[in-house]
């Protein structure tokens, strides 16, 4: 007898096909695979559970790819008929590369790969239909699974600049990464490689070469390529801040940019580039940056155009020579050209963007000769891929024999956690100009400028594996509920357990909650941070005032409070299920911590202010003067939980550099910069009450 779960399973399968609303490229709900095959058919139940499948069998000698948990144990057996997987390499099979097919009959799984891409893939998607089948104590369904990805390069960025994890945590990350088919990370390793040629540049707590070999070996068993990304003419605080090479800065006062006319520049870079490429051994990229930067010249002539061509020539014949293609950074030949503007202004018109073109291109074209024909140039943008110029300048480059990768993000400046949906709307919009201009790949970047735990980074990633490899196949909605299934539980799909947009709406008001103006990480480059920075207190010879001069906000920070507990019951309610990755929600609701503290801060305040006698008043500032233990608390909890998996605190002899773009996390040693407002506010308080 049929169980209830595999009855309803068949039942649903029945109605579905009846009225018309399944096809064959459907994925029901009971079994969301991520990312979403390009065909997934189900005939109806199976009878093989989950702890059923226990034997393979490989037709020619394939060796068995990485498994995930439910199929660790698995054990080969000579003959077919004792396997419940059946799995094959058939190079001739009519995909491309990474495609597989998957059929799930009563009792046997078959598989036909086109390479060991596509082999570990199937195996990837065997393990979310098993965990699926284990959480609904459902059989596994008979379907059929047709699948390939229709961008081949599929990276994200490992950004090192201001921390990072502890070394476990990356072997975990290239786990989660070959579940969803990402294929390859470029690392910005900066001073967290201990560089053998140039050691003064590697940080007290880098990792060694040896150390970065053995993980590009472990990602490389899961099909994920390591690339590394070593900032060049621009970007280079982490090198000209030491004394050592100051000589070589472009200006004397400023760490940011190298001298590309000095020809030690190339000798330090060059000495960086071997090393990052000794600890990348199956990388086939060397990302050189070259991105926003201002090149004076020093009085010899050159257009900054000139200079950052001039550098770039010089790196790209390097990386040829030791059989690496550079990939660089297309941001400063553009708007040295006069055509930036184009590329981020969403109210350009087709027509306009083709006029801006017409008249400033001849200014690349001008220097065409002199841009190097093995590079890649990478075209970034992160909040308007659509935009004709942006359009435009892809279509240039291959126009003119150049080829071209975009670079999309899933964080950018946004402390504490990514936003807007986790950028989805971006994301999505240059996977799929990515995949119609029949491009080979698109970049996730991943800034740690404002340096989030790098936990609240997945749900971005996971949108990126999905379009890139699927497409649009999914509704945003749809997507953010295969999200929860596979990150949390299969009963998670149901709205009632999202939560993550709101708090980004949270977090888009704590932000900027204490600040008098602008952004929290300009706040500790004041001259005088508490006064400049942070907003006014209330005073007691005019009571009144302060809350209506921040009656909006002060509106918003009541909302901000009621969100949160709402946030904490969907966690909560979450949490009780037999749920994946506790340590992720608990990540989250650290975060929502820490923007209550901020909201409920400010409502201490506003009931000082409204006081209207002793009584009142006494126990309005015997409640902000209680804000310090409470924020110690939280604090504390935070950092607790965060340094499960990352190193919160700089090496102490670790030299901070010139921070020219207000990197946040650049802003202290410690963990101070994650909470320069809610420290800055608690002096304030303590100085005024």
């Amino acid at each position: 007898m049929k169980s209830i779960n595999q009855s309803v399973l068949f039942i649903s399968a029945y109605l579905l096909l009846l009225t018309g609303c399944w096809t064959g490229t459907d994925n029901p709900s009971n079994f969301a695979l991520l990312p979403q095959p390009q065909h997934f058919e189900i005939s109806g139940p199976g009878r093989l559970k989950f702890d059923d499948v226990k034997h393979y069998h490989s037709l020619n000698a394939a060796e068995l790819p990485y498994c995930g948990e439910l199929l660790q144990g698995i054990q080969a057996v000579e003959e077919q008929a004792r396997a419940e997987i059946i799995y094959g390499i058939d190079t001739q099979l009519d995909l491309v590369a990474e495609g597989y097919t998957l059929e799930i009959s009563k009792e046997q799984i078959r598989i036909n790969a086109k390479d060991e891409a596509g082999l570990l893939y199937a195996f990837m998607s065997l393990e979310q239909l098993l965990e699926d089948a284990r959480d609904q104590d459902a059989a596994l369904p008979e379907c059929k699974i047709e699948d390939f990805p229709l961008l081949p390069y599929r990276v994200i960025h490992l950004d090192l600049k201001h921390h990072r994890e502890k070394r476990d945590y990356y072997y975990q990350l290239f786990d989660k990464l070959a579940s969803y088919k990402v294929n390859a990370i470029i690392v910005e390793m900066e001073d967290k490689i201990a560089y053998q040629r140039q050691p003064e540049v590697g940080s007290a707590d880098a990792l060694s070469i040896e150390e970065w070999k053995e993980m590009s070996e472990y990602a490389m068993a899961r099909n994920i390529e390591i690339s590394p990304l070593i900032q060049g003419l621009g970007h280079a605080s982490f090198i000209l801040k030491h004394d050592t090479y100051s000589e070589l800065r472009d200006d004397p006062l400023s760490d940011w940019a190298f001298n590309p006319l000095d020809p030690r520049t190339y000798e330090v870079q060059f000495d960086l580039y071997l090393d990052a490429m000794e600890a990348t051994p199956y990388g086939r990229y060397l990302h050189i940056g070259g991105d926003e930067v201002h090149t004076t010249g020093r009085g010899s002539g050159k257009t900054e155009l000139e200079l950052q061509l001039t550098w770039l020539t010089r790196v790209c014949e390097f990386a040829e020579e030791h059989g690496r293609i550079p990939i660089f950074w297309d941001d400063m030949p553009i708007k040295y050209a006069g055509l930036w503007a184009s590329t981020r202004d969403m109210q350009l018109s087709k027509e306009d963007a083709a006029r801006l073109w017409s008249e400033n291109g001849s200014k690349l074209l001008e220097n065409l000769d002199m841009f190097p024909k093995n590079c890649i140039y990478m075209r970034w943008n992160y909040s308007a891929p659509e935009s004709q110029g942006n359009i435009a300048a892809m279509e240039w480059f291959v126009k003119n024999g150049l080829k071209v990768m975009g670079a999309t993000a899933g964080q950018t400046r946004w402390s504490l956690m990514p936003r807007n949906e986790s950028n989805m709307d971006n994301i999505k919009s240059f996977s799929l100009t990515s995949i119609d201009k029949g491009l080979d790949g698109l970049l996730l970047t991943l800034w740690d400028d404002d340096s989030p735990h790098f936990e609240l980074y997945k749900r971005g990633i996971i949108f990126f594996a999905e379009y890139t490899w699927s497409g649009e196949k999914r509704s945003k909605e749809e997507l953010k509920a295969a999200y929860r299934t596979r990150e949390y539980s299969s009963e998670a799909s149901n709205p009632q357990y999202a939560f993550i947009d709101l708090l980004e709406e949270q977090v888009n008001f704590w932000a900027e909650a204490l600040l008098k103006k602008g952004r929290r990480s300009s706040v500790s480059k004041l001259d005088d941070p508490i006064n400049q920075g942070i907003i006014d207190l209330p005073d007691e010879a005019r009571k009144g005032e302060w809350s209506n001069k921040y009656a909006d906000r002060l509106e918003q920070a009541s909302q901000a409070v009621n969100n949160y507990e709402i946030i904490i019951a969907k966690i909560s309610d979450l949490k009780s299920l037999p749920v994946r990755n506790p340590y992720t929600l608990e990540i989250y609701e650290q975060a929502n911590e820490l923007v209550n503290f901020t909201s409920s801060a400010l409502l201490a305040l506003k009931e000082y202010d409204s006081s209207e006698n002793q009584q009142d008043e006494k126990a309005a500032l015997e409640r902000i003067r209680q804000l310090e233990d409470e924020f110690n608390s939280i604090r504390s909890t935070f950092e607790k939980v965060y340094s499960e998996t990352r190193i919160l605190s700089k090496p102490g002899n670790y030299i901070l550099d010139q921070d020219h773009h207000n990197h946040q996390a650049n802003q202290s040693i410690s963990f101070d910069w994650q909470f320069n407002a809610e420290l800055l506010l608690l002096e304030k308080i303590q100085e005024t009450y």
